[in-house]
């Protein structure tokens, strides 16, 4: 039997989806079940396409209407929906993943009128490993949305009313839990190795450039995530807070490197390493944070045997990570024979 929640949501549901886009050749397909933002971005995505059958299937057992033609029909008279996602917030439960999804979409009618609803979807991942055919990937379990008059870009909810409320300590690495489950499903989350199954979270008092020494310290908060793993290498995203500022995604000055060998067929004897400019990297590899010196280190390893790496040293100053040291050992010649080729003040 369908919920009441879900029942007195169902005809909203249908009233305000209508798309992203006004037409479904206009509207690029996406499916995605990688995880809880996607899933929701797919299911719109799905309504823009008129591609109700998949919108209907994002949902588990209980449905967002009392049956599929219902489903359909609520959503004629809608031009074009847009939508937006807050900070997702989950648990677990036996064998389960539940995230709790805050939401605001604006609906442009036929008309061109306008209304703007606000409310919470819930989610449902059982554990793959546990499953036995036919299996249940992530999937809709209920949905809320009721009409506000704030402005749409104001109105997605802090946090949905189910949602675990985290103890305060804790509150900021559940906010970035929840920002890396929502922009890196490309991350294996399957094969994390030992020790790195939780992000790593670390507390770095400072002042700015500006402050006074008589001013109290600022705090800035960084949290380590690992992403994926390589034969020899792992790679870490990192998330960095300031006081009550927004939590922001790093990405680390690196070096563009242009090497060139003695002979074009071979790469064992370097000939020139430049510095061609510099890139914006969001993923360090074998990287580690020192508490004592406030500095990141990361060592590539470009084979196995580690005769060729690059090594690169960020320091934290005035509230952000610098570069201020750059080794690259580009010959394939089975020494350990670094160069460096950034090498700034590293003075914190």
């Amino acid at each position: 039997m369908m919920s009441s929640r879900i029942a007195a949501s169902a005809a909203l549901f249908a009233t305000v989806l209508g798309g992203e886009l006004a037409h479904a050749d206009e509207t690029v397909y996406l499916d995605d079940r990688s995880g809880p933002t996607e899933l929701v971005k797919s299911l719109y995505n799905a309504v823009s396409r008129q591609e109700y059958a998949r919108a209907w299937d994002y949902f588990g057992e209980t449905k967002p209407a009392a049956d599929f033609s219902s489903f359909t029909s609520g959503y004629e008279g809608t031009r074009r929906v847009e939508v937006k996602i807050g900070n997702v917030a989950s648990e677990g439960a036996a064998g389960s993943t539940f995230y709790y999804i805050p939401v605001a979409v604006i609906s442009v009618a036929a008309d061109g009128s306008q209304n703007v609803f606000a409310g919470c979807y819930t989610a449902r991942s059982v554990n793959p490993q546990i499953q036995e055919p036919p299996f249940r990937p992530l999937h809709l379990e209920q949905g809320s949305l009721l009409p506000v008059d704030t402005l749409f870009d104001a109105s997605v909810p802090a946090a949905c009313p189910d949602a675990p409320v985290p103890e305060p300590e804790n509150a900021l690495l559940q906010q970035a839990k929840a920002a890396f489950a929502a922009t890196h499903a490309d991350c294996d989350t399957q094969m994390v190795p030992e020790g790195e199954e939780e992000p790593k979270s670390y507390t770095i008092p400072f002042r700015y450039r500006w402050d006074e020494d008589s001013d109290p310290m600022r705090e800035a908060r960084l949290v380590r995530f690992f992403c994926i793993a390589g034969a020899y290498n792992l790679k870490h995203i990192y998330y960095l807070q300031i006081d009550d500022e927004e939590l922001r995604e790093l990405h680390f000055a690196t070096p563009d490197l242009d090497v060139r060998y003695v002979d074009d067929n071979s790469n064992e004897e370097v000939d020139s390493v430049s510095v061609a400019g510099f890139l914006a990297d969001g993923q360090l590899v074998n990287s580690s944070f020192d508490e004592a010196t406030l500095s990141i280190t990361a060592h590539s390893l470009w084979r196995g045997m580690g005769d060729a790496s690059s090594t690169g040293l960020w320091i934290f100053r005035n509230g952000a990570f610098s570069l201020v040291k750059y080794e690259v050992d580009a010959s394939y010649d089975g020494q350990i024979n670094p160069q460096t080729v950034v090498d700034y003040d590293t003075a914190p």
